[in-house]
């Protein structure tokens, strides 16, 4: 078992429930085939950078899930039959937190969390 996160790009036309209900479909198929769900962030509705679909905005939604390699072939498929979904991308999972950060957002963590290592070691 490995752990995965997967980025669903919903139709902004859907109700906040319907994409709910696409969710725990999702999820239940990763379950169904011995996986576990870790953690789900919804990150509400944002602007496409380009549009998909002629649509300017999409619904995103962020699962981390632990599954066996095996289960992913056909998780995928079924996806890409779901016409409420706009885009997605299963990626291995490397321990980042799922948040919708900027990449100043982050850079300004990062210099954060050195600042605070340089004061221990000067102590």
């Amino acid at each position: 078992m490995r752990d995965y996160e997967v980025v669903y790009i919903f139709d902004p036309q859907l109700a906040q429930e319907q994409v709910r209900e696409k969710l725990d479909r999702f999820n239940a198929m990763i379950t169904n085939d011995g996986g576990e769900i870790t953690a789900t962030d919804d990150w509400g509705r944002r602007q496409l950078a380009f549009p998909i679909r002629k649509q300017s905005a999409g619904h995103y939604s962020v699962v981390q899930f632990r599954a066996p390699g095996t289960a992913l072939p056909e998780f995928e498929r079924l996806i890409k039959l779901d016409e409420g979904v706009l885009r997605y991308l299963v990626v291995l999972h490397d321990g980042e937190p799922a948040a919708p950060m900027s990449l100043a957002t982050r850079q300004v963590a990062r210099d954060e969390d050195d600042d605070q290592g340089e004061e221990e070691e000067e102590d």
